[in-house]
């Protein structure tokens, strides 16, 4: 598939790297960077913390799906996704359909590093190196569909982004 001028979708689990690379990948190609969790909390004048308290997971993914279909519309857009975009009906369909679908993965260890002491991550509430476990044997699947995938655990964010660029350019 030629992915010219088409999107680049990062979906992963929190803390893989997808807002960081995200970052990059929108400075070098000169797109638009759109991360999915802040579109939600300037649409909704909410964080997301306050969201999933408001109305649990589930309304908080509703919010989600729509967003994502929103911004999905647009093209030349690095759309960072949050962690469990993945997880309702119809996403992953959406998202492979408007652009390449880079999983980001990082192994467990390195995804507790990176969240200790994140207050900001609501299904981390508790013993935060048990709920990523338990996050992890439940979407251990989740991210499969991608088109491509990048252990971003021993790599700099400059090394993710340019084996996303590989698959990007062809």
């Amino acid at each position: 598939m030629n992915y010219a001028n088409k999107n680049i979708i990062l979906v992963g689990m929190m803390a893989t790297g997808k807002s960081t690379v995200g970052a990059l990948l929108a400075e070098e190609l000169g797109y638009e960077l759109v991360d999915l969790d802040h579109v939600i909390i300037q649409q909704k004048g909410r964080s997301i913390a306050e969201l999933f308290a408001e109305g649990g997971e589930e309304y908080f993914r509703r919010i989600e799906s729509a967003v994502l279909k929103d911004v999905l519309e647009g093209e030349g857009r690095i759309i960072s996704t949050g962690g469990g975009a993945v997880l309702a009906p119809g996403n992953a369909d959406i998202m492979l359909q408007n652009g390449l679908v880079v999983a980001l993965t990082a192994s467990e260890d390195a995804i507790i590093a990176r969240v200790s002491g994140d207050q900001n991550r609501p299904l981390l509430a508790g013993n935060a190196q048990e709920r990523v476990r338990t996050i992890l044997e439940q979407r251990r699947n989740a991210y499969r569909f991608a088109h491509c995938t990048v252990d971003t655990t021993d790599l700099s964010v400059a090394e993710v982004s340019k084996h996303i660029l590989m698959h990007y350019r062809g």
